[in-house]
């Protein structure tokens, strides 16, 4: 039994358009995505437009159990590349024609917006209409005023941040220009359910929207590269969004919201105005270098009772990576968790560029030393997954070698037996690198999967192996990263040369504080 509270109800006969805003992923996963519920409060504001939540594997809406083909729009929100074979089984289930070629004016307009249609848009290419490249806030509005004039693709073409597969057009990026300007909720969703394949990740707290964007520039992190530049909430604005959310809801707890939460201007200043007004506070995962003493202190006082942090790998490797902390300091951070007896959940990569045998044996040893930092290891959790390359990214150009992370992975796993590691499969990092920086061909992929099985030889037939100097498959989609800027990163995972954090030194040029990108 689920019981839902704030969600819109609206009158069909009264509105012009019905939008089905799709998740193709589960509904603690879809409930627990900010964007996703930022646009849902955000399109139902219009007086003319019903948006509806549409979440897998459901392929009617929930408001009003309408099946999918009967909306006018249909949006999908690409947050994992995964997710991409859940798209078109819900358009095949729906009885809608699954690519665009094959669809009518009676048939709804598929449009996708979120990370990975940001980047490369490509994979799922042949079977969208329109892709929304940016922060969703910013584009759908104008978006849906030029429907209501004129439903063809062609009307699209001069809105920014909109990328129309029949036309191939160049497009840039579209942002929030500033944190004043964009969507906060004050009254989410609020979900109540004993199932717990329904409870949301947030579903006792307030999703608090401190910032958006991250110039720490590591060189694996898609995120890192497509939102710049760091663009974030001011404290004062934080606490009347928090205590206007808790009267609508009767929330007490808050859950910080943010690429880089703990690069934010003053974080030790916003928790103590939280904390101020009898708010608890959580935070899904903070950099290393940001945890200090009276930080953890700070969060464990209000209730927090895990930390997640990633030191991605041993100290050579992060240096490549472009992630330079210390041994000194992740041990500290360490060493201050188990003594405030938090649950601690460190994440780990293999597959990093340039890695060695060596490496990865120095890498066991290096958990196993923090594993018994804690004398009961059920409090300490590891996961090890591989290094996947992504678009828009320095590491777009580089290979995903399938045999050598497969045989790393056996490594560890002997090795760290008696440890709580969780290992991601090899196979499944192949598939989302092909899915990530693969071309329009790899559609024909995800849409065979729908009725048979592919094989891995057949995936591994599909992997993309780039040239330096290639044109990418997603080459018309600007996010105002130079490409030259780019390149040099590239070069400096083999010399290990480091690329300071822009909060911390003067501009590099990387382009996008450059560029008129911010639309509102």
């Amino acid at each position: 039994m689920i019981y839902e509270k704030n969600i819109f109800q609206k009158n069909h006969k009264n509105i012009d358009l019905r939008f089905g805003l799709a998740y193709p992923n589960i509904y603690k996963t879809a409930m627990s995505s900010l964007g996703y519920n930022i646009l849902y409060n955000l399109i139902n504001e219009r007086q003319d437009t019903w948006c509806e939540r549409i979440i897998y594997p459901n392929t009617k809406s929930i408001e009003s159990n309408t099946p999918m083909k009967h909306f006018d729009i249909i949006s999908f929100s690409l947050q994992f590349e995964e997710d991409y074979f859940n798209v078109l089984e819900m358009i095949k289930q729906s009885e809608i024609p699954l690519k665009r070629k094959d669809r009518s004016e009676n048939d709804p307009l598929i449009i996708a917006g979120g990370p990975c249609a940001t980047a490369n848009p490509m994979p799922l290419s042949d079977y969208i209409d329109v892709f929304i490249i940016g922060e969703g806030e910013v584009t759908i509005n104008k978006f849906l005023d030029k429907y209501m004039e004129n439903k063809n693709l062609d009307n699209f073409l001069d809105i920014p941040g909109v990328y129309v597969p029949q036309f191939n057009n160049n497009t840039k990026i579209a942002l929030i220009d500033d944190m004043k300007n964009a969507y906060h909720i004050t009254q989410p969703i609020i979900t109540k359910t004993d199932e717990e394949a329904y409870k949301t990740v947030f579903s006792d707290s307030i999703m608090l929207n401190v910032s958006r964007g991250c110039t720490r520039g590591c060189r694996f992190c898609m995120s890192s590269y497509l939102y710049r530049p760091l663009r974030e909430t001011k404290i004062e604005e934080l606490v009347n969004i928090a205590i206007k959310t808790r009267e609508n809801t009767n929330l007490n707890k808050i859950t910080l919201i943010g690429a880089a939460v703990g690069d934010y201007y003053d974080l030790e200043g916003l928790t103590k105005a939280l904390e101020s007004e009898d708010f608890q506070i959580a935070t899904p995962s903070l950099r290393i270098d940001s945890l200090s003493r009276k930080t953890l202190e700070t969060l464990k006082k209000s209730g927090l009772k895990s930390i997640t942090i990633a030191p991605e790998s041993i100290s050579k490797l992060r240096e490549r990576i472009n992630k330079n902390i210390s041994d000194e300091k992740i041990f500290s951070v360490i060493k201050n968790a188990v003594e405030l007896d938090f649950n601690i959940k460190l994440y780990f990569l293999i597959g990093i560029p340039y890695e060695s045998k060596e490496d990865i044996e120095e890498l066991a040893n290096y958990i196993e030393k923090i594993a018994n930092m804690h004398k009961n290891r059920k409090y300490i959790k590891f996961s090890i997954n591989p290094i996947i390359p992504k678009p828009q990214t320095p590491l777009q150009w580089e290979f995903y070698n399938f045999k050598d992370i497969k045989s790393k992975t056996r490594y560890l796993k002997k090795k760290l037996r008696k440890y709580n590691v969780k290992f991601e499969s090899p196979k499944k990092g192949l598939i989302q690198y092909i899915l990530s920086c693969g071309n329009r061909e790899v559609g024909a992929l995800i849409e065979k999967s729908l009725t048979e099985e592919v094989t891995l030889k057949e995936w591994q037939s599909y992997l993309p192996n780039y040239n330096i100097n290639d044109e990418l498959p997603w080459s018309k989609i600007d996010i105002g990263i130079k490409s030259n800027f780019l390149k040099t990163e590239n070069r400096r995972l083999k010399t290990k040369k480091q690329t300071p954090w822009c909060g911390d030194s003067p501009c590099y040029n990387c382009g996008p504080c450059n560029q008129k990108k911010f639309l509102n």
